[in-house]
């Protein structure tokens, strides 16, 4: 079997008026970039890199670059492929456009992997530990008119309260675009909202010094917090130790991080309790599966961030499905020892319309 074509598609859907923020950017729509890898047998194969950043960057490395390299080459072979790929960028593609889009092109390739012998990628990569996995909802962004807080907590109660009477047990909010005061007031009213049965956690998108992220760590604690997510830029390594030092709640990060290289220092540098690689940027099934290892090593709970289409959520199940505990017990516990999936609750219809097979709740 050999690679004939390699396609990119930008895909975009316009949001109209559920426009939304997070603390770094206003999202007028949702978009993704996917790629196409066809064979000579007529099996194809689907690859998707993260919804963060403009697509077209990846879309030319994959045309004009990596494209070119894959044509005639034996689909089957991921792992050779994607060291080729980076050892041919490494002098100036580490980290971003390059890994993304190697990211995207190994999905791809382990899509057609699986389909040439009849396996889910989860049992080619070792096996599954589980067959379902807990899920929780990403939601609580801030509005279009984020300065209007009685509006925004009258708005969250209701949103809260949805999340909860859908069945979802654990919910991930959105703080760092307003005062930590404000974004505390916030949590207040979730929390009261929900009770105290649903864990929360947070996530910052790195909108904090360390100083300012240990504040609001105490401003949060009683809230009963499970984790604190990329609390300061992704560079700071020294402020995510110093944050994980001095704050009472969990840190998790990563979703920002590329390669085994880039998380053997995260993790070796104690950075965070759990961390998030994202499969569609840090280098997808092949990175993962070192990454994994290398959280295993340092006694880290994988819980990988999922932001993408059908496609980005079906990947991460797969990987989800080959975390084992950590560590070991007789009866794992969510966000302690056992991984959930982040389920993204605002609108797109990349997630909930492209798939054939849809993913159920």
């Amino acid at each position: 079997m050999r690679i004939t074509s390699v396609t990119s598609h930008i895909l975009r859907i316009p949001l109209g008026d559920r426009v939304f923020y997070s603390s770094q950017a206003r999202f007028p729509e949702r978009n993704s970039y996917l790629v196409r890898i066809e064979t000579d047998t007529g099996l194809v194969g689907w690859g998707e890199k993260g919804q963060y950043g403009p697509p077209e960057p990846v879309a030319a490395v994959t045309d004009h670059v990596f494209g070119p390299k894959l044509i005639g080459r034996d689909p089957t072979e991921p792992v050779v492929i994607w060291e080729q790929l980076y050892a041919f960028s490494r002098d100036f593609g580490q980290k971003g456009t390059y890994v993304e889009a190697i990211s995207a092109i190994d999905i791809a390739l382990w899509d057609i992997s699986g389909k040439a012998v009849g396996l889910p990628v989860s049992k080619m990569l070792g096996g599954a530990f589980r067959k379902q996995v807990k899920a929780y909802a990403t939601g609580c962004y801030y509005p279009e008119k984020y300065d209007d807080l009685p509006k925004i907590l009258e708005n969250l109660k209701l949103e809260a309260t949805r999340y909860r009477d859908l069945g979802f047990d654990a919910l991930k909010v959105k703080i760092g675009l307003l005062d930590i005061h404000a974004d505390a007031e916030r949590l207040r009213v979730i929390r009261e909202t929900v009770g105290p049965n649903v864990a929360i956690m947070v996530d910052a998108n790195h909108a904090y010094s360390a100083a300012t992220a240990i504040q609001m760590g105490k401003l949060m604690e009683t809230y009963d917090i499970r984790f604190f997510e990329e609390l300061v830029i992704p560079e700071d390594r020294a402020g995510y130790r110093r944050v994980r030092a001095e704050n009472p709640i969990p840190v998790a990060g990563g979703e920002a991080e590329f390669t085994r290289y880039g998380f053997r220092d995260f993790l070796g540098e104690g950075c965070v309790d759990i961390v998030q690689p994202d499969l569609t940027v840090c280098g997808e099934f092949t990175a993962f599966s070192q990454v994994l290892a290398l959280a295993n090593a340092h006694g880290v709970l994988v819980v990988p961030h999922v932001w993408g289409s059908g496609i980005a959520l079906a990947a991460a199940l797969q990987a989800l499905a080959t975390i084992p505990p950590m560590p070991h017990t007789a009866n794992p516990i969510p966000l302690r020892n056992e991984p959930m999936v982040e389920f993204d609750r605002t609108q797109n219809s990349l997630r909930d319309g492209l798939l054939i097979e849809k993913l159920s709740v």
